[in-house]
């Protein structure tokens, strides 16, 4: 009977841990470019930026370039890069977009290449997932969800503020 209970409980967490990596990741794929872990923070109220974070993984074998997106939360979407320049960080918006060379894969994430969600119309609350059109040049159009969760505690890197813009 031990041993019966032993083999239901493995069982049971096995189940669980298959069902809860599931959960956390989120990818989506279209025409050679994959979209993964797309999210973004929560957002204090009267806060009226957000951020936008994924990895754009281009499959083809030409060059594509993000350039735009769009989310029924925010009055518009622009992309935008961190960068540490002589011990000053700057952000600069790419008028142009993010180019994904063929075969690469580029990140979106905390102080570097990122997606400002600007004029939010509501904070964007820890759980919720917010619909998010990504426009690409040498690509389809894409519909990815940004689910909204905290910044993970093993990501010690320094946040940029974008009240300025």
């Amino acid at each position: 009977m031990k041993k019966l209970i032993a083999r239901l409980f493995a069982s049971s967490a096995l189940i669980a841990l298959v069902f809860a990596n599931v959960a956390v990741a989120h990818e989506y794929s279209h025409g050679g470019v994959d979209i993964e872990h797309p999210w973004s923070r929560p957002t204090p109220p009267g806060t009226p930026m957000g951020v936008g974070y994924l990895v754009i993984r281009n499959n083809s074998d030409k060059e594509i370039s993000l350039v735009g997106a769009s989310t029924p939360r925010a009055v518009r979407v622009s992309i935008h890069e961190t960068r540490m320049k002589a011990d000053v960080m700057s952000m600069r918006w790419l008028e142009s977009g993010l180019t994904i060379p063929a075969g690469e894969t580029v990140e979106l994430k905390p102080s570097s290449y990122h997606l400002m969600l600007e004029k939010l119309a509501e904070p964007l609350k820890a759980g919720e997932s917010i619909p998010l059109t990504l426009e690409f040049e040498g690509a389809e159009r894409m519909q990815v969800e940004l689910k909204v969760q905290f910044l993970d505690a093993d990501m010690k890197e320094p946040e940029t503020t974008h009240s300025e813009h």
